[in-house]
């Protein structure tokens, strides 16, 4: 173990977008989970608070380095811009893993159950080297947002990824592991189907979700419709398998009208068809431009892979104020 004493170092990494009015509320709770912890002898005095401030333009960043200085388990780094939860959450467990044994990643609105972490510990203690977190119900959750989500998890593992069902971001994993999927360079993130790639000893633990705490949530429709695709384009290419199959298909029934059409002139039996042939334009040209937008936004990512540019940038560290930047 880091801390030479047979207890894991836990890093808890929390990021952060204009949170000022959620982090006042939930920082003492993920201290007394931290301390709750220490104090039963399962993890190392050395674990630490990491908040990862993703560009926020309100106070959250002012608030992480006053929780800093009135106590040492709570640190954090803030990115030189927004970019994104996904790359905030790589950010700190990137910055995590030179100095803890394990990290658990949590949202800091309070609705993942913090107490969750003990079993993950456990868990942790009992062999496995990544421990998800997964909700137990979603009652919590509207009509349609849990019919949405329970439905993209299924469409997901069709599409051949390797996600967690009810799983999100809320996770443990073990340095060892985080050494491993440091070697995963993609730029367009999605950690619910990176992370079940590394492999080693898993586990889960089920809990009950609540609640925000306070303030609104920054995830609206767009943002989860967007994370949704990234995480098809990014876990799966079956898109363009199913486009192909879509386009043989077609093909099939466009040679088949076209027999059609050429035998009832053959025989004399034409029929003035404006409304059918208009109602078969618009059906080939929208799934061609909905194949071509498909295969445009693979080509885009393959784009922005091949420009290598660093998925986040520290500017700023708690306990390093004045310390350059670091890309990664």
């Amino acid at each position: 173990m880091k801390a030479g004493t047979g207890k894991p170092i836990l890093w808890i990494v929390i990021p952060c977008y204009n949170e000022e009015e959620v982090l006042p509320v939930t920082a003492p709770l993920f201290l007394g989970q931290t301390e709750k912890m220490i104090a039963s002898g399962k993890i190392s005095d050395k674990s630490r608070i990491l908040y990862v401030n993703d560009g926020s333009d309100d106070r959250t960043w002012q608030i992480i380095t006053e929780l800093s200085r009135k106590d040492p388990h709570y640190i954090g780094i803030s990115q030189s811009r927004n970019r994104g939860h996904q790359n905030a959450v790589l950010a700190g467990l990137m910055e995590a893993k030179e100095h803890c044994d394990i990290t658990i990643s949590i949202d800091c609105d309070g609705q993942d159950d913090i107490a969750a972490m003990d079993k993950m510990v456990d868990a942790y203690l009992d062999g496995a080297e990544i421990v998800y977190g997964v909700r137990s119900d979603r009652s919590t959750d509207t009509f349609f947002k849990r019919f949405t989500a329970e439905s993209y998890y299924k469409l997901l593992r069709r599409m051949g990824a390797e996600v967690v069902y009810n799983h999100a971001d809320y996770r443990l994993i073990s340095a060892r592991a985080l050494d491993e999927l440091a070697d995963f360079h993609e730029v367009n993130i999605y950690l619910r189907g990176m992370v079940p790639i590394v492999g080693f000893p898993s586990a889960k633990v089920y809990y009950e979700r609540h609640e925000r705490a306070a303030g609104k949530s920054h995830y609206p429709f767009m943002k989860m419709l967007k994370l949704a695709f990234d995480g098809i384009t990014s876990t799966s290419a079956k898109p363009i398998s199913i486009i192909a199959v879509t386009g043989i298909i077609v093909s099939v029934l466009g040679f088949i009208g076209i027999i059609w059409a050429i035998v009832m002139a053959a025989i004399g039996k034409t029929v003035v068809g404006w409304a059918s042939l208009v109602c078969i334009v618009c059906f080939l040209g929208g799934i061609q431009l909905l194949a071509i937008g498909v295969i445009g936004e693979y080509i885009g990512r393959i784009y922005l892979e091949t420009k290598q540019r660093p998925r986040y940038i520290i500017s700023e560290r708690t306990w390093e104020p004045y310390e350059r930047h670091y890309k990664g």
